[in-house]
Formats: structure tokens, C-alpha cells, sequence
């Protein structure tokens, strides 16, 4: 059998690549006087370049706004971690923003010796095992770092990002890549590239002890993390000799307790070579002139050979492998199945079978267990690695569920699918919904430079052809051929996993050393990062909206149109935007969940599914606080339908009581289970804390009320939603003279709109004295946030509202991440953001976070306090925050239907233009005394309710009380049921 499905693969496998070539085909070009790669017919007309040294450069142009999407992507992850020293690519990670012996330093000749000392020290520390000893030589290691700290420049590199215009600088570390990541203004390219070069060129690890807690903190976090515990177990078991399943990320509690400097240079060396790196750009430049100025810029790097993880084929699983793991969260089933390597015929049917199984809307576990509510959720999905992928399995189980029988009916659907028990046209349709998700795909640079950089990791780039043809040989598959093959990939061959709720007896943390915070040096600048930040650049023009001019305004009946113009493709998006919400009617939200089980008068529930992703169109009902929203979207050809269907829908849908009992149960289910998640505990602390014991989070029904909902008051509202007032928008292929009649004929409306209940208005609290909101969970971290409400909106203060978030708490660079993380060592994550309402008539916020390790709880909130009170002056920082505030709005682009839903943001503010005219203007007298001004009167000083949810085991009662008076909320207060 095994050569027959090995016959049938590879005559599958060839027609396929036929069908790819006659579409999708490499060709070389030269220009600019470099020669490329490219493939015909590709929307991103992505160039892939190999220069001279190896390093590969690959460049999608996109004038669509003048910014840019920048990955440099290394084919080296935690599968090539020494076994010795796991977690290695992860730090190393995280110590190529630290800098090098041109920017990160203030004196590079006296900090180096202090920084071959530290070395030094750590290989030491590393060889002894007494505990005295090695508390001892950390000491050590402590003192040399402080010393080392008066000569180095913490964060230079973020504030060059900040002050170039850049906004997401990240980086992540997985099996096979390290993945650095920017985006950037159009106008700064040259100021980039010398950036990224010299940061390249030769980074220095310093700052390293305070940077290794943080990592501490990352693991902890993931201590923290249930699924992340079930994830790693499954992987051990379905991996039993390859690094996926072998070496995590994050590396052993013992190898992060013993770092070795020396290793991690070692591996810098080994892996970060031009032949094992991709540079990647996508946006707005010219190709022929970048690849000149990459070459120039990376010329320097020397290849070496490189040797890549190359291990031993796993053997086939013969047997069910199980896992149990325990914790505070939901109960959940995972299966895990072992896939194929990227780019095969098999790994292109497991993606086919996951959309079968599961697509959003018409899988067998969509139609047979979401839509049925046979469990609280269910899906599928494939994960894809290059030796190997995982096919996955995923269910929640509804009230009364064992995680076996949630089992069972995951693995029944298989059966159905090794049965062909699914529709003929299901194929059809799957092909069709990704043609448009294609349509949309190269929108975004950001999703262009994902892409490229995964294919980069996956296969050097070299199969973009058969990623970019993957529909066609996708659409070429047939029934028959997906159903001999899932019955010889789905056997007793998987991992099963169980996520019980209960104690994880086995829960350890990395224990925090003593740190001394070190010499952040903010206020100094290397010469280096001056004249990057001094060069000057061609400027950007703003451009802002005209929404006279940008909008299309007409009328459907007595509602309102707003219509903008899509020039690009196909592609219709639609909304009525309704001013009802679930403070107008509690009921609204519950019969939103209610509608998708419910059939009509013509057609079933499934049907309706199925009818929606046979024509590649979706619709949705979501409600909100005060406004609901039901939107339409798929291509202009199919608009008729889609919006008839919608129309149908809401007119003619029947009640179903077995429905409306399944969804009360699985409410109630959901209810349990957000009261088992840190995350919500955190949110309903902050709604109590904004408004006090009655809030929009726990405004809700009862446990009771929700078993007395009737069908029928959740049917009436459905019927009767659009008989309230609403606007309608559109984006599409259309004019507005077009389209109206077409809505017209379809969207039916009453002379006059229903007039709404009045919403529930909440009272804002009003903090004049410390206090402290507790919630216990079982957790080896602590989550602290801070609230303070500080009044309603004022126009008048967005230039400084902006201006302070960027310097005070907005990124990597701002004051707050320095000082928490970089300084300190706090905390893994932390920020603060002065948070502004959505409605003129609402108030502001000023928000703070810290998530550090229980123990250095106390040390964390007064860290925080410490800022909040006073805030630090740093000349350089400012001028890179206030800047990167300016280039935002010069670079911004609002386009597409964005240009609607911008005017009516700003319309509830109370603005009749663009309101970043205003603060275009306004910024530029902006200076560190406003925002000192604006911080000292708002934040300083004052009172704050402080938000915390950690284990009453680890952290003690009389350390809160020196916040403020303690008050244990329980999760009936918090949730309202």
C-alpha cells in the first residue's frame, strides 16, 4: 500500500509542477547592472537577488505609501542551539539591539576590558556548582556589569529606529530562523541601511545580565501558559529525536541559570554569515537603486561555509502517545499528527484537508460540531516547518464534556473525511475563497515581507513559483485523491492531548539573581548615532483627507450612504453601521451569537453556510458597546447574492429552541472558562476600577436570566435590527451612482426608524486616595496595571497626548521599557499610555503594566511610581519620540474603506476634517517642557488603583497594603455571574 500511495503522490506531484510552470515560471533579468530572479505573472514582482558574497537580497516594490517593510532573516533557530546550551539563538536574539563598538558605547576602549571581564566571570560561574561559590561569582558579575554600564548607551538603536521614523522594531526566534523586523519611512533609507549595517557589522553583547533576566522573565511567563506547557509536552512526543520536539525556543531552566557569552559569539559567527542570510524589503523604493545601495552596505560580510541542522529521519509513529498537563485555564483536547517537509504533495493535501475539515464556515467540524454545538469550539489547522509540519486537532469542551468524548467526535470527522463524506462543490469552494484571500494578499508590505522571509527560512526562496501556484494545484486535486490519502495519513498515529483544570504539581520558575540596576546613560549620544540622526533627509509631505472630496454621500431610503472607490480589484466591502449597541438592548450580543445557528424559512443553517463560501462572500453581526455592525464582504460579481442572502437571513430566520438551549449551555461553559483566564481576570479588574461595582464588563445577564432567554425576543430583535437607524457604507468596484439602486433593490427600509431604548450610561470613578484591587490565580508572575481616570477629552491636548506616549511608554526606546527592562530588570513586558477615549463626551486614561516574577512585585510597582512621579529628562529621546510622531503622520496613508471609518472616528470626536491636520499643526511647538507640564499636572502625584491579579501563595498581603487600602474582589463581583 505504502508504494502505491507513493506511486499516486509523485504523478500527482508532476502534473502539478506542469500546471505551476505554465502560469508561474523563474526567469533572470538584469538592470541597474545586477542580475535577479523573478517568476512571471507575480503580483508582488518580487526580485530575488544573490550578491557576491552570498547574502541574498530579495525586494518587492509597492508605491502605495512611502514606507517600508524591512526582515532580515537568518536560517538558524533553536534546531541549531548546541545541545548544551539550548536557548542560545533566543539570546542572541534579543543582544543584537545592544549594539556595537560605534553606537551602544559612550567609551569603547574602557568599557571592552569590563566587558572581556564579564565574559570571563560567566564561563567561570558557569564551571562551578557550589551555590555559595556561584553567588558569589555573580556578585561579581553584578559589580562588573554596573562598572561596564557607565560606558555604555542603553537602547541607541531604538531611539535611531524612533528617530528615523520607524515603528515596530521586533525580532522573533523560532526551530529553524531569527527573524529582525522594521518598518520605515520611504525618505530614510540610507540612514536604515547604515543602521542595519553597522549593526551587523560587530554587535557587542553588553547589558547582557539585565537583558538574561529578562529572558528569565519570558520563560516564566511561559511557565505561566497552559497551552505553551500542552504545546512542548505534544511536541516532545510526536519529536522524539528531532529538535522540534527535542529544543524549545526558550531553552532549559538549566542552561538560562548558565549562559555562556562565549557560545553565544561562537554561534553569531557560525550561523550570521551573508550565505545564510536573506535581506528582505517591501514598500515604497526603487529596486534598481536599492540593490546598489544593499551591496554597498553589506559588502563587508565574508561567507563561510555553513552546516545546517541535519537530522536523522524520525521514524513513523505506530501508536497513540498521550499527554496530561494540568492548570488553572479551560479544559482543552489538542491531536497532533506528523506532517510532511515544506513544499511537498503531501504537505499541499494536509492544507487542502484543513480547509475541509475546518474553513470558517462549511469544514465537516464547522458544520458538524461548531454549527451543531456539539462542543464550546472546534478547528483544525496545519502548521507548517521545513522537515516537518504538524496537522492539528483543536476542541473546547461544552458544560457536562468529558475531554474524551470531545476526542471522539474531533477524530469522528476524520472518519467522515477517509469516508469522502463531504460535498462534491467543497472543493470548488475552497479554491475560490483563497483566489480572493490571493486578491488580498500583496496589500500589505508587511504581509509581503512575511511571506518572502518564510520562504526564505523554508527553501531559500527558491519554490516562490510553487508557492505562488499553489491554487492551481491546489484546484487540480481531486476527491478521490484526498480520500486515498487522508486513509493512509490518519491512523493510530498521533498525539493526544488533554489540558485538565487543576494544579500543575510539577510548576517551577527561574529564580530571580540580585541585579543592581545599571547606568542606563539616556542623555548621552555616541557619534555614531548623532550623525545618523543629524543627516538630513528629503521630506515627506503629508497627506491628509478631504472628506468632502474623499467620501461619495448619497442616500439608500432614509439611510445614509458613505461610498469610497475601490480601483484596485474586484473585492466589495459593506456595513450598517447601526447607533444600537449592547447598552441599548442586553439581549443584542446574545442574539448575535444566536444568529449563525439559526436557519430560515428556505434554508438551514448549513445551508447558509455553505451558500456563503460557495460564492467566496462573508457577512457578519458584531456587536459593540453602542454600536452594532453587519458587514458583507467578497467579490463584486457575487454582491447580489451575497446581500440578498443577508437580507433573507435577517427578514425570514426562524426560531430553533434546540439552538438556543445549546448556545445557553455553552454561554455558561464560556462563562467558567473566562473566569479560568488571567487576561479577562485583568480586563474586568480594569472595568471595575474605571467605573466601579457596576461596569460594562459585568453589566451582563445573570447565570439565571440567561436560562430564561426566550428564542423568541432574540428572533424579534433580529428581524426588527435594521428598522433602526444606521448608515450604510460601501467599498468597491462601484461608483455611488452605480451601486446605490443595486442596495436600494436589496436593503429594504421603513419610512421611519424605530426609535432605540436609551443606553446604559456609566458613572467614571474618581481615584482621591490609593487603592489596591486583588484577584488570586495560580501563577508563578505577578500582573500589575495602574488606572487613574483624568477627565474628558480635549481637542487640545492630542499633540501632547501623542508626543508624551511616544517619549513616556511607547515602545522599546521610550522611558519606561529603559528604565523597567533595560535598566532594572523588572519585568519581561511593560508600558505605559495615556489612553484617549473614542467619544467627546468620554474620559481619558492613564494606563501602566508590569508583569515581573512575584517575588520582585515590590520592586516593580515602585519602579513604575517612580516614573510616574517624576519624569526623566532625556534631550536626545524626546527629539527621537517627537519626531517619530511627526514622520507617522507625513507617511501615513489613509486609503480604501479606512478613509470612512477615519471620518467617522472623527466625527464622534468632534471634528468635521481630518482631525491630523489639527495635530500636525499643534506639534510643532511641542517641546519636553509641554510634555512635562502636561505630565506633571494629569499623572504626577496622584492617586492610582492599583490592578492585581498573581497567587495569594506568592505574593504576600502587607507588601499590597503599601500601595493602598486592599480590597479581594471575587470573579462574581468582577464578572457579574
Amino acid at each position: 500500500m505504502k508504494t502505491k500511495l507513493l506511486l499516486f503522490v509523485c504523478l500527482l506531484l508532476a502534473g502539478n509542477q506542469l500546471l505551476a510552470q505554465s502560469t508561474y515560471q523563474w526567469k533572470t533579468a538584469t538592470s541597474g547592472g545586477y542580475t535577479y530572479k523573478y517568476v512571471t505573472n507575480d503580483p508582488s514582482k518580487t526580485r530575488f537577488y544573490t550578491l557576491k558574497n552570498g547574502l541574498t537580497a530579495i525586494l518587492s516594490p509597492n508605491n502605495k505609501e512611502p514606507n517600508i517593510q524591512w526582515r532580515m532573516s537568518v536560517r538558524a533557530g533553536s534546531n541549531t542551539d548546541p545541545k548544551t546550551n539550548t536557548g542560545l539563538a533566543h539570546y542572541l536574539e534579543h543582544l543584537l539591539f545592544k549594539g556595537t563598538d560605534k553606537f551602544g558605547t559612550n567609551n569603547w576602549t574602557k568599557e571592552k576590558p569590563l566587558l572581556d571581564k564579564i565574559d570571563a566571570l560567566y564561563e567561570k560561574y558557569n564551571k562551578t556548582t557550589d551555590p555559595a561559590q556561584r553567588k558569589e561569582i555573580y556578585k561579581e558579575i553584578d559589580k562588573t556589569s554596573g562598572e561596564a554600564s557607565n560606558f555604555s548607551i542603553a537602547n541607541e538603536y531604538d531611539k535611531m529606529i524612533a528617530g528615523i521614523g520607524g515603528n515596530s522594531s521586533n525580532a522573533h526566534t523560532w526551530y529553524e530562523e531569527t527573524v529582525y523586523n522594521e518598518d520605515f519611512p520611504s525618505n530614510a533609507i540610507d540612514k536604515f541601511l547604515a543602521i542595519q549595517s553597522e549593526r551587523f557589522r560587530k554587535p557587542i553583547f553588553r547589558i547582557f545580565h539585565t537583558e538574561l533576566e529578562a529572558v528569565y522573565e519570558e520563560k516564566n511567563r511561559g511557565l505561566d501558559d497552559d497551552g505553551n506547557k500542552l504545546d512542548e509536552a505534544m511536541m516532545d512526543k510526536l519529536f522524539p529525536t528531532h529538535n522540534y520536539g527535542q529544543q524549545t525556543t526558550i531553552g532549559t531552566i538549566e542552561h538560562l541559570k548558565n549562559p555562556s557569552l562565549v557560545e553565544i559569539k561562537k554561534y553569531y559567527d557560525k550561523y550570521y554569515v551573508p550565505n545564510n542570510m536573506a535581506i528582505i524589503f517591501a514598500g515604497d523604493f526603487n529596486p534598481d537603486e536599492m540593490i546598489k545601495k544593499i551591496d554597498k552596505s553589506f559588502s563587508y560580510m565574508a561567507p563561510k561555509p555553513v552546516v545546517l541542522y541535519n537530522p536523522v529521519p524520525e521514524k513513523p509513529l505506530t501508536s497513540i502517545q498521550k499527554v496530561d498537563v494540568y492548570g488553572p485555564s479551560a479544559e482543552a483536547v489538542e491531536i497532533y499528527y506528523r506532517g510532511y517537509p515544506e513544499n511537498s504533495q503531501q504537505s499541499l493535501l494536509l492544507e487542502l484537508i484543513r480547509s475541509i475539515l475546518t474553513n470558517g464556515k462549511a469544514g465537516l467540524i464547522d458544520i458538524n460540531l461548531n454549527k451543531q454545538q456539539k462542543v464550546l469550539r472546534a478547528s483544525a489547522s496545519y502548521q507548517q516547518m521545513k522537515d516537518y509540519g504538524v496537522f492539528n486537532l483543536s476542541a473546547q469542551p461544552k458544560q457536562g464534556q468529558t475531554l474524551e468524548q470531545v476526542a471522539k467526535l474531533l477524530l469522528e470527522q476524520v472518519d467522515l473525511l477517509k469516508q469522502g463524506n463531504f460535498d462534491d462543490e467543497l472543493l470548488k469552494a475552497i479554491v475560490a475563497n483563497r483566489k480572493l484571500s490571493f486578491l488580498q494578499a500583496f496589500d500589505s508590505n508587511n504581509n509581503r515581507a512575511e511571506n518572502l522571509s518564510t520562504e526564505f527560512i523554508l527553501n531559500r526562496g527558491t519554490k516562490w513559483d510553487k508557492n505562488l501556484g499553489e491554487i492551481e494545484a491546489t484546484s487540480k486535486i481531486t476527491k478521490a485523491q484526498v480520500v486515498a490519502f487522508a486513509k493512509e495519513f490518519f491512523k493510530d498515529n498521533y498525539v493526544i492531548g488533554y489540558k485538565h483544570k487543576g494544579e500543575d504539581k510539577n510548576v517551577i520558575k527561574v529564580e530571580k539573581p540580585a541585579i543592581t540596576p545599571i547606568n542606563a546613560n539616556a542623555n548621552l549620544t555616541s557619534p555614531f548615532v548623532k550623525s545618523i540622526l543629524e543627516a538630513p533627509v528629503k521630506p515627506i509631505a503629508p497627506k491628509f483627507l478631504d472628506y468632502q472630496k474623499d467620501i461619495a454621500y448619497g442616500k439608500v431610503g432614509i439611510a445614509d450612504l458613505l461610498a469610497t472607490k475601490n480601483n484596485d480589484n474586484s473585492i466589495f466591502r459593506m456595513t450598517y453601521r447601526l447607533n444600537i449597541g449592547a447598552n441599548n438592548y442586553k439581549l443584542l450580543q446574545y442574539a448575535s451569537s444566536y444568529l449563525p445557528y439559526l436557519g430560515t424559512d428556505k434554508y438551514s443553517a448549513e445551508d447558509l453556510s455553505k451558500q456563503f463560501y460557495n460564492i467566496a462572500c462573508t457577512y457578519n453581526l458584531s456587536v459593540g458597546a453602542d454600536n452594532t455592525t453587519i458587514s458583507i464582504s467578497g467579490l463584486q460579481e457575487n454582491f447580489d447574492k451575497a446581500v440578498s442572502l443577508v437580507e433573507h437571513i435577517l427578514a425570514h430566520v426562524k426560531v430553533n429552541e434546540k439552538a438556543l438551549e445549546e448556545l445557553k449551555s455553552s454561554i455558561l461553559k464560556g462563562r467558567e472558562n473566562a473566569k479560568l483566564n488571567k487576561g479577562q481576570i485583568m480586563n474586568a479588574l480594569t472595568s471595575y476600577a474605571q467605573y466601579g461595582s457596576l461596569n460594562p464588563f459585568n453589566n451582563v445577564l445573570t447565570n439565571e436570566e440567561v436560562k430564561n432567554i426566550k428564542a423568541s425576543d432574540l428572533v424579534d430583535l433580529l428581524h426588527n435590527l435594521t428598522n433602526y437607524e444606521h448608515i450604510i457604507t460601501y467599498y468597491g468596484p462601484k461608483d455611488l451612482a452605480s451601486i446605490a439602486p443595486e442596495i436600494k433593490k436589496q436593503h429594504l427600509l421603513p419610512k421611519e426608524f424605530t426609535p432605540a431604548a436609551p443606553a446604559k450610561a456609566y458613572t467614571y470613578t474618581t481615584q482621591d486616595a490609593n487603592k489596591v484591587y486583588f484577584a488570586n490565580y495560580d501563577m508563578v508572575q505577578s500582573e500589575i496595571r495602574w488606572l487613574r481616570n483624568t477627565g474628558v477629552y480635549n481637542k487640545n491636548d492630542a499633540a501632547s497626548i501623542q508626543v508624551f506616549n511616544s517619549y513616556f511608554g511607547g515602545g522599546m526606546g521610550s522611558i519606561v521599557f529603559q528604565t523597567i527592562r533595560e535598566s532594572k530588570a523588572l519585568a519581561y513586558s511593560t508600558f505605559a499610555t495615556y489612553v484617549s477615549p473614542d467619544r467627546a463626551d468620554k474620559q481619558y486614561s492613564m494606563v501602566a503594566y508590569v508583569g515581573s516574577q512575584a517575588d520582585k512585585m515590590t520592586d516593580a510597582v515602585n519602579g513604575m511610581n517612580e516614573l510616574l512621579n517624576v519624569l526623566p529628562k532625556s534631550e536626545k529621546s524626546f527629539d527621537g519620540a517627537k519626531a517619530n510622531v511627526v514622520n507617522n503622520i507625513e507617511t501615513a496613508r489613509i486609503t480604501k474603506d479606512a478613509v470612512i471609518y477615519s471620518y467617522l472616528a472623527d466625527k464622534k470626536l468632534g471634528y468635521d476634517h481630518d482631525s491630523r491636520i489639527d495635530l500636525y499643526r499643534e506639534l510643532k511647538p511641542i517641546n519636553f517642557d509641554s510634555i512635562k507640564a502636561f505630565h506633571g499636572e494629569k499623572i504626577a502625584n496622584k492617586p492610582y488603583t492599583y490592578l492585581i491579579v498573581a497567587s495569594d501563595k506568592r505574593v504576600k498581603l502587607e507588601d499590597m497594603q503599601k500601595f493602598g487600602t486592599v480590597t479581594t474582589l471575587t470573579l462574581e463581583q468582577l464578572f457579574g455571574y
